[in-house]
């Protein structure tokens, strides 16, 4: 029985040696708050090991609407680093911050980025929006390595010991985004030139249009807060109708409601779901940035690239 008992302290004991390195290495790692799942994700690819993420608007989460919790004020006050968007996306930030006493280094992942100019100001009253800048800049592949080298240059900053691994795990993530980029420019080419149209419930695409040349068209502004009007909508259908726009899109963050009365009293087809502000969980098809932008652009594809069954 005492060689039993004197086992069982080793055992015991040898099992707190081995558990107490795993403890200390995740204490170690750098605390990092994402205001929502794209940045998220990209903090996660050049932070690796390195870094523990909380993203506070999760998964196909609307971050115009966003209303803080309590374990948001929580993550903030415990974080050394905080990534935002910017460009006015996050308008509950700057009250979280200072509602949660947070001192961490706030880096914003839009720098040095040019934004292109918004289309409407609903949010004036409503979530502190303002949208005179389009702030989804991330939905261009070269605006997304922006994105990547400003948050690479915060993580060093945050945590300089980690500098050859940021580096590193950057490098290799650009490389992906850049064969990322030329996927998509081939699938475009797949497009006919008159069939590059197609509906979207809100203006969440001009970065892409403008990089990529398909024409969105939206009933909703740059922002989730407002809803369109009748007459937005009815304006819309008789333009569908006047250019023959091929398909209309639903978003994972807005109502589906107006995308499909478009395309009922339009006669355009619902070419799928697509991920605009938000990616999808780790089950479906854009659990990641990259995952989002492949999954995007066959959907496009599929819906545009061929004429009327």
């Amino acid at each position: 029985m005492p060689n039993r008992r004197a086992f069982v302290r080793a055992v015991a004991a040898g099992l707190l040696l081995t558990a107490m390195p795993l403890a200390a290495r995740a204490q170690d790692k750098l605390p990092v708050v994402a205001s929502f799942s794209i940045l998220g994700d990209f903090v996660r690819e050049v932070g690796g090991d390195r870094v523990s993420v909380t993203t506070l608007v999760g998964a196909n989460g609307d971050a115009h609407v966003y209303s803080p919790t309590p374990a948001d004020a929580k993550a903030m006050a415990a974080a050394k680093l905080i990534v935002v968007n910017g460009l006015k996306f996050e308008g509950w930030m700057t009250r979280l911050i200072k509602s949660s006493g947070a001192r961490a280094s706030i880096a914003t992942a839009t720098a040095g980025i040019s934004p292109l100019k918004g289309d409407d100001d609903h949010g004036k009253a409503g979530h502190g929006h303002d949208h005179d800048v389009d702030p989804h800049a991330w939905q261009s592949v070269s605006n997304a390595k922006v994105y990547v080298g400003n948050i690479r240059d915060a993580l060093v900053k945050a945590d300089p010991a980690g500098k050859d691994s940021y580096e590193a795990h950057a490098a290799r993530y650009l490389a992906q985004l850049d064969a990322v980029d030329g996927e998509i420019r081939a699938a475009i080419a797949h497009i006919p030139a008159d069939r590059r149209k197609a509906i979207t419930s809100h203006d969440a695409f001009g970065y892409f249009v403008k990089a990529y040349g398909i024409a969105f068209i939206a009933p909703q502004g740059v922002s989730t807060e407002a809803e369109a009007s009748a007459k937005d909508v009815a304006r819309i259908i008789r333009q569908v109708k006047a250019e023959k726009v091929p398909a209309v899109f639903l978003e994972n963050v807005t109502n589906p409601r107006l995308v499909e009365q478009i395309a009922r009293e339009s006669g355009a087809k619902v070419g799928g779901r697509i991920y605009s502000d938000a990616l999808s969980d780790a089950a479906g098809p854009a659990g990641t940035y990259i995952q989002m932008m492949k999954h995007n652009i066959s959907e496009i594809e599929k819906a545009l690239a061929a004429g009327p069954a």
